[in-house]
């Protein structure tokens, strides 16, 4: 399903929440988290992605870019580590999957169709799999096919 992502908007503009300015004392992820909602869309990096996502912030916007990323590079390395993207996808907030049903259904293809998950990813993959009732692994999908 095509997305109207809206590139040319911050997130404040569309969830119309003008949050205040980051206090003084902040720390570096806090001063970051808001200044990257003056960002707009088109123009957040797959470390802006991961770094937004992992505080959820923006799903609904963010997730479709993030699967945009992930489509075309499921392992993509956005700062920290190989897979570092995904992994933040798979951990975000379970209630978003519920309004973003197809979007859930991409990435579950994304996961099962990694020839074999790193170490690393194959706890939150199980997890994010299971709770969709997906096969956790290519072969229990073979075994066990979707309707």
């Amino acid at each position: 399903m095509s997305r109207l992502l809206h590139r040319d908007r911050t997130l404040e503009e569309l969830d119309g929440v003008r949050w205040p300015d980051a206090p003084d004392n902040a720390t570096g992820l806090v001063r970051t988290v808001h200044a990257l909602r003056h960002r707009k869309l088109g123009a957040l990096t797959a470390e802006d992605l991961r770094t937004l996502i992992a505080q959820n912030v923006g799903l609904p916007f963010l997730l479709p870019l993030a699967l945009e990323v992930l489509r075309d590079e499921p392992l993509a390395e956005a700062r920290y580590y190989e897979g570092d993207l995904l992994s933040v996808v798979l951990r975000c907030d379970p209630g978003v999957w519920a309004v973003l049903p197809d979007l859930a259904g991409e990435l579950v293809a994304i996961v099962s169709g990694l020839p074999e998950v790193e170490d690393h990813l194959t706890g939150d993959a199980q997890h994010f799999l299971a709770a969709r009732g997906a096969a956790a692994t290519p072969e229990e999908a073979a075994a066990h096919p979707r309707p």
